[in-house]
C-alpha cells in the first residue's frame, strides 16, 4: 500500500474464492461486505484472483513478473518453488526484477508469521503493560506495520540504487520487531540487566508518564532539565523547581516516587484543559489521552480508504473487491493501468 500511495501500479494476487484472509476479519464490515481490517491496508491496488494449481494462472503470473519492477510475496519457504515460481528461478529469467520476501521468522523458518506471536517472542510483550501486571501486546498489529514499512524502504533503496547488489530482499516480522526495541534493547545490552515493564512510565526519564487531572488523563513528557524546571513552575511546584537534587534527570530518576507523586497530586486539583494551557505556555511536551474517534478528527480519514497518506502519497484507488480487475488483467496485463 505504501508503494501504491507513492504512485506504483500494484496488482494484489489473491486466492480464488476466499482471497486475502483479512477480508473475513470482522465485524465491522462496510456496506459492500468488506471488513474494516482489509480496507485499512489495501487502497491503491487492483485485485487478481489466481490459483497456483492451474497452469494457466501460473503462466499469467510469470508474464506479470516479466513486466514488473518488483514482486512482493509472503509465502512459506518452498511453496512457490513447487510451482516453478520461486525467487531464484524468476530472478534469473528477469535481470531487472526486484523480489521482496516478507516472512515471520526469516527465510529458513517454516513458521507462519502472525503479529501476536511475534510481539510475544520479540520482547515487546515483556515490556508492555503495568509494572505488576501481565505481559501485554500493543493495541495495533505494529510488528506487521513495521515490517511493511521496512519492506517498502528496502524496495525503494534498491530501486534508487539502480537494482545494484542484492535483488532478493528479505524482511521478517521478527527482525523488524526486535530492531524496534531501540533504546530498550540498548539499555539491556549496556547494563546486562533484563528489561522490565514500566506501564505508562519511562525507564530513563522522569517525569515522562500518564497522570490524572480532575476530569481526564493527560501525559507529560519531560525530555530535558530545562523542561523539568518549566514543568515544575507551571504546576506551582516551586519546591521541586528549587531542589538541586532534581536539577538533572539522573537525580529525578533516583527520586521518581517523590517527583511523580507531587505532580500527580497537583494535577488532580484542576481539569486537563487548565493544566495543558499552563504547560503548553511553558513549552512542556504534554497532551490529553484521546479515544480513537477523537484522534481521527485531526487527520484526513475515510471509512473506505483509511487515514490518508502525507504528500507525496495520494489515494487513487479504493480497496478492490476480490478479483475485481481479474478479467482486465488477464486480457491486458500491466496495460490495465494505462486505460
Amino acid at each position: 500500500m505504501i508503494l501504491g500511495d507513492l504512485g506504483a501500479d500494484v496488482i494484489k494476487v489473491e486466492r480464488p474464492g476466499l482471497g486475502d484472509d483479512t477480508r473475513g476479519w470482522g465485524p465491522p464490515f462496510d456496506r459492500r461486505g468488506e471488513s474494516a481490517y482489509y480496507l485499512s491496508v489495501n487502497r491503491n491496488k487492483k485485485s487478481l484472483a489466481a490459483d497456483l494449481a492451474r497452469s494457466a494462472d501460473r503462466e499469467l503470473l510469470a508474464r506479470l513478473a516479466a513486466d514488473a519492477d518488483v514482486v512482493v510475496e509472503n509465502f512459506r519457504p518452498g511453496t512457490l518453488e513447487k510451482f516453478g515460481l520461486g525467487p531464484a528461478t524468476v530472478l534469473e529469467r528477469h535481470p531487472r526484477l526486484l523480489w521482496c520476501t516478507i516472512t515471520g521468522f526469516g527465510l529458513e523458518s517454516p513458521r507462519p508469521g502472525y503479529d501476536f506471536v511475534v510481539q510475544a517472542e520479540s520482547g515487546w510483550m515483556a515490556i508492555t503493560g503495568e509494572a505488576t501486571g501481565s505481559p501485554m501486546k500493543v493495541g495495533v498489529a505494529l510488528a506487521d506495520v513495521l515490517a511493511g514499512k521496512d519492506a517498502a524502504i528496502a524496495v525503494l533503496a534498491a530501486l534508487a540504487g539502480g537494482r545494484r547488489g542484492e535483488r532478493h530482499l528479505s524482511v521478517s516480522l521478527a527482525h523488524s520487531a526486535t530492531a524496534a526495541l531501540v533504546n530498550v534493547a540498548q539499555n539491556a545490552l549496556v547494563s546486562g540487566t533484563e528489561a522490565k515493564r514500566w506501564g505508562n512510565a519511562h525507564p530513563n526519564l522522569v517525569p515522562y508518564e500518564l497522570f490524572e487531572a480532575s476530569d481526564r488523563a493527560i501525559v507529560i513528557a519531560v525530555g530535558n532539565d530545562a523542561q523539568f524546571l518549566a514543568c515544575a513552575r507551571a504546576l506551582g511546584l516551586e519546591t521541586l523547581a528549587t531542589d538541586p537534587t532534581l536539577a538533572t534527570n539522573a537525580g529525578r530518576l533516583a527520586a521518581r516516587s517523590r517527583v511523580v507523586g507531587a505532580i500527580g497530586s497537583a494535577l488532580r486539583t484542576a481539569p486537563a484543559s487548565h493544566w495543558l494551557a499552563r504547560l503548553e505556555d511553558a513549552g512542556v511536551p504534554c497532551g490529553v489521552v484521546k479515544p480513537v474517534l477523537e484522534a481521527l478528527q485531526a487527520v484526513e480519514a475515510s471509512p473506505l480508504t483509511g487515514v490518508a497518506p502525507l504528500a507525496p502519497g495520494s489515494v487513487r484507488l479504493a480497496p478492490p473487491r476480490l478479483d475485481e480487475h481479474g478479467a482486465l488483467i488477464r486480457e491486458r496485463g500491466w496495460s490495465v493501468f494505462s486505460g
